[in-house]
C-alpha cells in the first residue's frame, strides 16, 4: 500500500522518507549493476567526465519518470489486497534478483564513433535501465510511496550516488567496492521492504 491513501498532497516527513529511502536503495542496487558497468566503460572511451554525468542525469531522469508514473496508475488502480500483493511479490523478487551479479553485455555498449559523450550516455543508459532492477524498483516504490516527484528525484540521486564516482575514479572506485556485501545489504532492504508489505497484506485480510 501507499504510505499516504488520501488524495491531499503527501506531508513534507513522508516525502523526505520516499526520497531517502529511494535515493538509499538504488544507490546500493546500483553498485554492481550493468549501468555501473556501462559508465566505467563510458569513462573509460571518452574520458570526459561531466558529459557523461550530464548524460547519466538525463537519462535517469526520463527513465525513472516513466517508471514512476506506470508505479502510481497500478496504485491507483488497483485495491489495497492487491496492491500489498503485488508490491510483496516484487519486493521479494528484486531482492533475489539483487543477489545475481550483472554483466555488461558488448551490445549494449554505445558506438562511440557516431556519437559524443553526452549523446551516447543517454542513448545507452536509457536502454540500459529498460527492465532493469533499479527500474523496477522506481515502479514498486512508487506504488508503495504516495510521493511520485520525490520517488523519481530520489532513485536519480541513487544513481547519480552510485555512478559519478565510478565515471569519475575510474576502476580504482569500482575495484575497492565489497560488491558482494553491497548486494546482500540491498537484498535484505528490499527483503524488509517485502515483508512489510506482506504484513500489510495479512494485516488487512
Amino acid at each position: 500500500m501507499r504510505v499516504s491513501m488520501e488524495s491531499d498532497p503527501p506531508s513534507f516527513g513522508k516525502s523526505v522518507d520516499a526520497f531517502f529511502v529511494s535515493s538509499g536503495i538504488v544507490t546500493l542496487a546500483e553498485i554492481g549493476d550493468k549501468t555501473q558497468l556501462l559508465a566505467l566503460l563510458l569513462a573509460a572511451r571518452f574520458r570526459r567526465p561531466w558529459p557523461i554525468i550530464w548524460g547519466i542525469l538525463v537519462a535517469t531522469l526520463v527513465n525513472h519518470a516513466m517508471a514512476g508514473a506506470i508505479g502510481q496508475l497500478v496504485a491507483d488502480y488497483l485495491n489495497d489486497t492487491w496492491q500489498h500483493a503485488i508490491l510483496a511479490v516484487s519486493f521479494l523478487a528484486v531482492a533475489a534478483w539483487t543477489l545475481i551479479p550483472d554483466k555488461l553485455d558488448e551490445d549494449e555498449a554505445p558506438p562511440v564513433g557516431r556519437y559524443g559523450a553526452f549523446v551516447a550516455t543517454v542513448i545507452a543508459f536509457f536502454l540500459a535501465e529498460m527492465g532493469d532492477k533499479t527500474q523496477i524498483a522506481t515502479v514498486v516504490l512508487a506504488a508503495q510511496f504516495d510521493a511520485y516527484v520525490w520517488v523519481v528525484l530520489g532513485t536519480t540521486v541513487g544513481m547519480l550516488l552510485a555512478n559519478v564516482p565510478v565515471v569519475i575514479l575510474g576502476n580504482v572506485a569500482a575495484e575497492r567496492l565489497p560488491l558482494t556485501l553491497i548486494r546482500r545489504v540491498t537484498a535484505f532492504a528490499f527483503l524488509l521492504l517485502g515483508l512489510y508489505s506482506l504484513w500489510l497484506l495479512l494485516a488487512g485480510s
